[in-house]
């Protein structure tokens, strides 16, 4: 199944610079498409995932304008047309 990541500016190193990266293999969960990022964009996948593998504090990552946090997490289906958008949190004061 093929998506789309949006990815944000802080993270676009890992993926030369590209605003969105096209996933033609992303697989049916977002777990797998996170896995398929990484192979795309070596790195990325630390950055969005901590050590035992869970979302990290302050990343938020929709799939189809949905926060994953409060839908199936990891385990949140992708469709043919789903959009993944991995978007850091801002904090302030």
């Amino acid at each position: 199944m093929a998506v789309t990541v949006r990815i944000p500016t802080i993270l676009r190193t890992y993926t030369n610079n590209e605003a969105e990266v096209s996933l033609p293999d992303a697989g049916e969960t977002l777990q797998s498409a996170l896995t398929a990022l990484e192979a795309a964009a070596p790195g990325i996948g630390a950055r969005i995932l901590d050590d035992k593998g869970a979302l990290r504090r302050f990343v938020n990552v929709y799939v189809d304008d949905e926060d994953v946090r409060f839908t199936n997490g990891l385990e949140t289906p992708l469709t043919q047309t789903s959009a993944i958008a991995v978007i850091p949190a801002v904090a302030g004061g």
